[in-house]
């Protein structure tokens, strides 16, 4: 079972105390159960990993936390829904013979003055729930945002039903954590006192805290439903080209124009045409509001938007600190690469050949190739004519960790074209540079030469060499690893006429 939190974590902040909790099984499948005021869920991943793959995903809107604003308490019907659909998602994990399943209540279940009942109906069912407090799902829902953008530096806001946690994070930890009681179910309340009554409780709460006055002009990460369920309209109304919510980024200007897009459409209209379910249409204009005014109070430079959070975060904290420093992108990349692919650690081999000829590429380009070459052999098994098209299939809407939009793009089209094709200019024309778009071009070209030339031998790759000199792209191989021939030549030309450069063949 998982590792206790304070277990292998010297690197974690030891000022905020993570609730006790069972182990976990280190080896197959695991379930979380998420008791969250708006919504319950069960999510089952395949394992606990860097980047855990989901089998599973469940919801039920309970909105447990609907009407404790008026008088404390959860709803009799709330509470019998929530305890029909825990008892499925009890009986679910017993069939999938999950090696561990753990339970968590959040906001509405601490509030509420049944919450002890509710908890009590729960046990009966066979599952042992822990009540996270605010500072704990805060703290939770951080490294949630970390596990999948490593590098994020800023203020992670966690909007719930109940509750609205922020969250500072830098340099991979968190670093201050508050619970404020501004759930989605309690906005609107808040907001028929007056025009200004929004933006002056977020005035007054947020002058209570003392860190927020160093954590200005940052970037803002968005988790939770609501706020991801705006994005998603704000990718709709923008055209945008890749439908993938995870790292979307929004100005900081967006959400006051999407409260117009918002009062200008019924919720019909917003819920067909930008496929957002019929509960979260209803908090648009909440979740929007207060958006708005906590980006303006804290003058955040991007909207970014967080597909991970307090269940990721749960997993994250679990790990031993060799494994949380893994690359997200690159094991998950390798991951799908040895099982897709035809060949034992091709892509390795690929991405070692390559350098030499790409070593002028800025550090942040070689991850993305790494990954790419890691991917290569990933649509192998598709039909020939439609290999290019999968690939950017793969790439462009795959559950892709510390990749954003750019990053597809970029990828995406060095393994189009090593599968010669080509991708869709929207995509490209939109999202890369010119530039970009030749050095995709160019690692495509590389990838599908190396493929040739190999056969699937790494060996092959370690006993040739590629590189640019003097306006010419020349290929060497030493010792009797002599492989040329007239489809190693075709690509090796290929590559060449990317570089605008004339192929030489050497053998030392």
């Amino acid at each position: 079972m998982i590792l206790n939190n304070r277990q292998g974590s010297n690197d974690v902040d030891k000022k905020c105390p993570m609730p006790k909790q069972k182990k976990w099984c280190k080896s197959g499948p695991i379930g979380i159960i998420d008791i969250g005021s708006n919504s319950i869920r069960l999510v089952v991943y395949d394992q606990l990993s860097r980047a855990p793959r989901i089998l599973f995903n469940e919801k039920i809107s309970a909105q447990l936390g609907r009407n404790i604003p008026v008088d404390g308490r959860i709803d009799e019907k709330a509470i019998e829904l929530a305890i029909s659909e825990l008892t499925r998602f009890w009986k679910l994990a017993q069939i999938m013979e999950l090696s561990s399943l753990r339970t968590v209540a959040t906001a509405a279940v601490r509030d509420a003055k049944n919450g002890a009942f509710l908890l009590g109906e729960i046990a009966k069912i066979g599952l042992e729930v822990e009540v996270l407090s605010g500072e704990e799902e805060g703290y939770a829902s951080g490294y949630g945002v970390l596990s999948a953008i490593p590098d994020a530096d800023g203020i992670v806001g966690d909007l719930g039903g109940g509750s609205l946690e922020l969250i500072r994070i830098s340099k991979g930890r968190v670093k201050d954590r508050v619970s404020l009681p501004l759930g989605v179910l309690r906005i609107a309340d808040i907001r028929k006192k007056s025009r200004n009554a929004l933006d002056n409780f977020i005035s007054e709460a947020f002058k209570k805290i003392d860190w927020l006055a160093d954590a200005r002009d940052l970037p803002f990460y968005m988790v939770g439903g609501a706020w991801r369920s705006l994005a998603k309209l704000d990718m709709h109304v923008r055209h945008y080209p890749i439908p993938v919510l995870h790292n979307y980024i929004m100005s900081p200007d967006r959400p006051s124009k999407l409260i117009r897009v918002i009062q200008r459409n019924n919720p019909k209209k917003l819920k067909n045409k930008a496929n957002i379910s019929t509960s979260r249409v209803e908090q648009l204009s909440d979740a929007a509001a207060l958006l708005a005014v906590v980006s303006r109070h804290l003058h955040s430079r991007a909207l970014v938007t967080s597909a991970y959070g307090l269940r990721e975060g749960l997993l994250y904290l679990s790990l031993d600190k060799a494994t949380r420093k893994l690359d997200p992108l690159l094991w998950s990349a390798n991951q799908r690469g040895e099982t897709a692919g035809r060949f034992y650690q091709q892509g390795e081999a690929l991405y070692d050949w390559m350098s030499t000829l790409f070593a002028q590429d800025p550090p942040a380009y070689h991850r993305l190739r790494h990954a790419a070459c890691l991917l290569a052999d990933s649509a192998w098994q598709a039909n020939p004519d439609f290999r290019a098209e999968q690939i950017l299939s793969i790439i462009l809407h795959g559950r892709w960790v510390g990749l954003d939009a750019y990053g597809r793009a970029l990828i995406g089209q060095a393994l189009a074209v090593s599968y010669d094709g080509a991708m869709d200019k929207k995509i490209t024309n939109n999202l890369l540079s010119e530039a970009d778009t030749i050095r995709a071009v160019r690692w495509g070209k590389a990838i599908r030469l190396g493929m040739r030339l190999s056969g699937g031998v790494t060996t092959s790759l370690k006993k040739s060499t590629i590189l640019y000199r003097n306006n010419k792209i020349i290929l060497q191989f030493s010792g009797n690893y002599k492989l040329k021939g007239e489809t190693v030549l075709r690509r090796l030309r290929s590559l060449a006429s990317s570089f605008e450069a004339s192929e030489v063949v050497e053998f030392l």
